[in-house]
């Protein structure tokens, strides 16, 4: 890729995501009251955190079935209130154990 191409792409990018949190900042001058648009807003990081690491998740192993293994057991963990390291390192013993089974 060439650089003049990279700078372009970032610039958009950059520009894209500022938009995106300087417009409502912009647009809405007082607190928002309604309760749908606020829970909207509230579950909006997460659904967007789980798009983009869920796809990653079930393909960076070498069988997916290693890769839901660790996808359950993180996700059981996390409902089990565990923290992030205890999350992530049971996770990674899941897939590795399937790993070796497989």
């Amino acid at each position: 890729m060439e650089l003049h191409t990279f700078f372009v792409y970032l610039l958009i990018m950059a520009g894209s995501t500022y938009l995106i949190r300087a417009i409502p900042f912009s647009l809405v001058r007082e607190k928002i009251e309604n309760k749908w648009i606020r829970s909207f807003l509230y579950y909006i990081p997460y659904a967007v955190l789980t798009a983009m690491t869920l796809p990653a998740a079930l393909y960076a192993t070498e069988h997916i079935l290693s890769a839901l293994a660790g996808i359950v057991v993180a996700v059981v963990f996390a409902l089990w209130g565990k923290g992030l390291t205890t999350v992530a390192v049971a996770a990674c013993g899941a897939v590795y154990v399937v790993e070796l089974l497989w």
